[in-house]
C-alpha cells in the first residue's frame, strides 16, 4: 500500500511541468463540461494540444494523431453550442435513444476491432485491444459531447472503468489514479446533466 501511495504521489510531484499542466487543464476542462459553460471548450484545446504535444514527444503517434480529432471535434461542438441555442438559451440537453445508442455501439465495437487488429500487424503494442476500445470508445464519447447528449458520460464511465484496471496491471498507479478521478467525474457530469434535461436547467 505504501509503495502505491508512493508511486501516486512522486506522480503528483515529481512529473514533468507539462504533464501537470496536461492534469490540470483535463481535470479542469472536464469539470467546465460538468457545469456546461463553454469555458470548457478553450480549456478542452488547450488540453488535447498540450496532450498531443506529449505524445508525440514519446513517439505515441497514433495517440498524437487522436489528439488532432479531438480538437476538430470540441472546436466543432464549441460552435454547435455557442449556436444551437440561439442568441438567449443554452442549447439543451438531449438523448440520443435507444436506435442511436445502438449504432454507436456498433461503430465502435467495429472501430475497436479494426484498430486492434492494425496494431496487431503493424505495431508491437503490448495491449492492442485495450488500446484500440480506449480510442473508438472516446471517439464516440467526444462526438457525443459535442452534441451535448446525455450518453457521453455513460460512455466515459466504461473507457475509465476498462482504463484504470489496465493501468493497474500494469503498475502505473499513478495513471490508473488519474483515470479513477475522471471516472468519478465522469459519474457527476451524468448526474448532473441528467437533472439539466430533466428540469430544463440553463447555465
Amino acid at each position: 500500500m505504501n509503495d502505491i501511495l508512493r508511486n501516486i504521489w512522486s506522480g503528483l510531484t515529481g512529473a514533468p511541468v507539462l504533464d501537470q499542466v496536461n492534469l490540470v487543464l483535463g481535470v479542469v476542462g472536464v469539470g467546465l463540461m460538468i457545469r456546461r459553460s463553454l469555458w470548457a471548450f478553450p480549456v478542452g484545446l488547450a488540453a488535447v494540444t498540450v496532450q498531443g504535444v506529449l505524445f508525440f514527444r514519446t513517439r505515441i503517434y497514433a495517440d498524437a494523431l487522436l489528439q488532432v480529432f479531438f480538437f476538430v471535434t470540441l472546436a466543432w461542438g464549441w460552435r454547435h453550442w455557442s449556436k444551437g441555442g440561439g442568441a438567449a438559451m443554452e442549447l439543451p440537453v438531449t438523448r440520443l435513444g435507444w436506435r442511436g445508442c445502438g449504432v454507436v455501439v456498433v461503430l465502435a465495437t467495429l472501430a475497436t476491432v479494426g484498430w486492434a487488429l492494425a496494431l496487431q500487424r503493424w505495431t508491437d503494442a503490448v495491449i492492442p485491444w485495450r488500446d484500440a476500445f480506449v480510442a473508438a470508445f472516446s471517439v464516440a464519447a467526444q462526438v457525443l459531447q459535442a452534441r451535448k447528449q446525455i450518453e457521453t458520460w455513460p460512455l466515459w464511465i466504461v473507457v475509465n472503468l476498462v482504463a484504470i484496471p489496465a493501468y493497474w496491471s500494469a503498475s502505473l498507479a499513478f495513471s490508473a489514479f488519474l483515470y479513477l478521478i475522471y471516472l468519478a467525474l465522469a459519474v457527476a457530469g451524468w448526474v448532473a446533466w441528467a437533472r439539466a434535461m430533466k428540469g430544463g436547467a440553463h447555465a
